[in-house]
């Protein structure tokens, strides 16, 4: 049972009943009937063979108002594909699995690489931005949710819950992330939410001053759950990360682009795990460390697109502010786990702040070094001016995947 608090920034829709999900369904069921639903699933095609994405289908076979899924499938060669879409193949919603590392869809990647307007770099951002570009093309859909593929504790009524604001016809939200507390066993879990971005948006606005853009990121109860949905219009000229940004680029679009009115959060559920990522203290390109700079790097970029002048004593001083708040929060935590009996290893927390305190740094000496970066992928209105019948394209190479792999796999 969650509290009642809203913020002056954005909406928050809480679980106070518990509603079945019967009920929520019945009425996205009558939704659905004037606005069509949708659902993307970025998946590795490893993520068919964990215990998470089978249950993950199980549920959605269960659900009755949506209109389309598309599957973004990445890291899968040619018998993986076949295997993927006998997998989804019990879904009974419309669906196609984009299979990206196939010779048509990249021909199409390449074709924009070389006209400056494809992802740099493979990863979730790119595989959602190709699935968003699927969902404009099919124009099947009026709003979308999108949710990872390695939720352990997956239920049917989280995506219920995910979608159901933007569907609503009476509400006005066009963008939702769903928030939940990160609980697994006997521990504390979510260590790059609770020891990087609460205390690094709260160094930041030390540093920076007051900032309605930092209290606005700072209105989210788990600003990097990777759970959110769309009215489909708000697709077109939406510029996110393709790295470990993406979480936070999303929200920072819908800063830039909406007034925050249209914009909510969404308890989701009770009891969320997925799988975890290691602390990879030895090397930056793995686990929370890579994540860690990413997620920094993000931060420092939607900052300055907004005027804030950085320099390295800038880092510095935000360093040293950050690896101070980040301790009082690890002893607000030790508490609050102690009070509800979960384990809780100071040691490790301090840890990991110790290396988020130094990927501060790092982040900003990379940002500083590379002025000229252009990390965001390009919004689909730029790629549509550059090649108008990209859309047609995209279509024709998912179809012809699926119909050929359909074939092989019966």
């Amino acid at each position: 049972m969650a509290d009642f608090h809203q913020t002056p920034y954005i909406a928050t829709l809480h679980n106070l009943r518990n509603t079945a999900v019967e009920e929520i369904e019945a009425q996205l069921v009558n939704f659905s009937n004037t606005r069509p639903l949708g659902l993307i699933l970025p998946s590795l095609y490893s993520e068919l063979e964990t215990p998470a994405m089978p249950k993950i289908r199980e549920e959605l076979t269960k659900v009755p108002y949506l209109s389309q899924i598309v599957v973004g499938l990445d890291r899968a060669d040619e018998d993986d594909f076949t295997s993927a879409l006998q997998f989804f193949s019990e879904l009974p919603q419309q669906h196609r699995v984009m299979w990206h590392d196939g010779p048509r869809l990249r021909a199409i990647h390449s074709e924009l690489a070389t006209r400056g307007l494809a992802p740099h770099e493979p990863g979730k951002g790119r595989n959602v931005w190709y699935c968003m570009g699927y969902i404009l093309a099919t124009s099947r859909v009026d709003a979308v949710a999108l949710h990872d593929c390695d939720i352990l504790t997956y239920d049917r009524s989280l995506l219920a819950r995910l979608i159901y604001p933007v569907a609503h016809p009476q509400f006005s939200f066009e963008f939702c992330k769903g928030y939940y507390a990160r609980v697994a066993g006997n521990k504390l879990n979510g260590r790059a939410c609770r020891l990087l971005v609460g205390p690094l948006i709260h160094a930041t606005k030390r540093v920076l001053g007051e900032n309605d853009f930092l209290n606005y990121l700072d209105s989210f109860r788990y600003l990097l759950a990777g759970e959110f949905a769309f009215r489909r219009e708000l697709l077109n000229d939406m510029r996110v990360p393709s790295d470990w940004g993406l979480e936070m680029g999303v929200a920072s679009e819908m800063y830039r682009n909406n007034s925050t009115n249209r914009i909510c959060q969404v308890e989701l559920t009770d009891n969320y795990d997925h799988k975890h990522q290691d602390l990879s203290a030895n090397d930056a390109q793995r686990g929370l460390s890579r994540m860690s700079l990413d997620i920094t790097k993000s931060l420092i970029r939607k900052l300055a697109i907004q005027g804030e002048v950085f320099n390295q004593e800038t880092f510095r001083t935000l360093k040293a502010t950050y690896y101070r708040v980040a301790l009082d929060y690890v002893e607000s935590y030790r508490r609050d786990a102690i009070m509800n009996g979960l384990d809780f290893d100071t040691h490790s927390e301090e840890q990991a702040v110790e290396l988020f305190a130094t990927n501060i740094l790092e982040a900003g000496k990379q940002f500083l070094e590379r002025p000229l970066d252009t990390p965001f992928m390009p919004t689909w209105s730029r790629v549509v001016s550059a090649v108008p019948d990209i859309y047609e394209r995209l279509l024709q190479a998912v179809e012809e995947d699926h119909k050929e792999f359909s074939v092989r796999g019966r």
